[in-house]
């Protein structure tokens, strides 16, 4: 067993709720294990400018139900060039720090990569982010509260929707990857969902809501994924023109925004986030860096950082084609 003293902690890239409750487990199972814990604030710019706090099991009290991160995060260019992550080392190994826990998604994990192999400082990824865009796990921290979020926000849209007859489309975050949108889809009832992984047809798009009005049906549902809304000159607010002008049915476009990275983590967050932060913590006790946690088949697993980079992950195309025989 590697004798390692202290560690740290830090959240990258975009918040996801979970991450308290991962930074939770972090310090516990550390501390458990008689290792101190240093929080970097601000993600690696709390690297590069010595921004560390000492946390203890009470630092972390009261945490776990909360969203956001309470060691804040930013992104950090200057950490990104070769002299960044060796100043940032540099900056770990005086302050004591002999690993390190980043939780946050690929960007952060490239860092860590860096910092591992340029810095010699052990570095294990945790995955955070609500997208589920991560390749080598079936599951992100943050993810299953911003689908329940995003329905929740749909729920509440539909009854205005009822009320005028009106057709919807909500756009749901989900910039390279379609998983909120498809799920929260299907979960609301959406007459049409629009994915990344699939290129839009808004021909198929309007000849099904042309085809469910002509059934009856009087108010409609789409949801469409960032992702797709920013590849449209227009974005989402074209796509309800488009619509509102083929059918003659009174069409408005909401964007949900960042309300889906807040609020209170779910269960399965809560859950998720506490296992693999356990692990990772596990892993640096040993003396073991380089590395990403992860679920698969509902177990904690781990790979090295360079092979779940270059892992490849797919909308599941099977349930999409489901989404879209339920959805008339």
């Amino acid at each position: 067993m590697a004798d390692v003293k202290t560690i740290g902690v830090l959240t990258s890239g975009g918040d996801a709720p979970g991450m308290n409750a991962a930074i939770r487990a972090v310090v516990r199972a550390a501390i458990k294990n008689g290792m101190k814990v240093k929080g970097v604030m601000r993600g690696y710019n709390g690297l590069l400018h010595n921004d560390f706090v000492d946390l203890d099991m009470r630092d972390v009290s009261d945490i776990i139900n909360r969203g956001g991160t309470i060691l804040y995060t930013a992104r950090c260019k200057e950490f990104s060039t070769e002299e960044g992550v060796r100043r940032a080392a540099e900056n770990c190994k005086a302050a004591g720090i002999e690993g390190l826990v980043v939780i946050g998604g690929d960007g952060s994990f490239r860092g860590a990569r860096d910092l591992t192999n340029l810095g010699g400082i052990n570095c294990v990824g945790l995955p955070g982010t609500i997208d589920n865009d991560i390749s080598c796990t079936d599951y992100t921290i943050g993810y299953d509260t911003a689908m329940n979020t995003a329905m929740e926000m749909v729920d509440k849209l539909r009854d205005t929707a009822q009320s005028h007859d009106r057709c919807t489309v909500v756009e749901v975050m989900g910039r390279h990857a379609g998983y909120i949108a498809l799920n929260a889809g299907i979960a609301v009832g959406a007459s049409y969902i629009v994915v990344p992984e699939k290129k839009l047809d808004m021909e198929a798009l309007i000849s099904k809501i042309k085809a469910a009005h002509a059934m009856g049906k009087q108010h409609f549902i789409v949801v469409v994924a960032e992702g797709v809304a920013m590849e449209v000159e227009g974005g989402s607010n074209w796509i309800a023109k488009e619509i509102e002008t083929a059918t003659g049915i009174e069409t408005r476009a909401t964007i949900l925004g960042h309300v889906q990275r807040g609020g209170n983590p779910t269960v399965t967050d809560r859950v998720a986030a506490t296992t693999m932060g356990h692990h990772a913590v596990e892993l640096l006790k040993e003396g073991i860096g380089n590395r990403v946690v992860g679920q698969r088949a509902g177990k904690v697993v781990d790979f090295d950082i360079n092979e779940a980079l270059q892992m490849k992950k797919s909308l599941p195309m099977d349930l999409y084609a489901i989404a879209d025989d339920v959805s008339f």
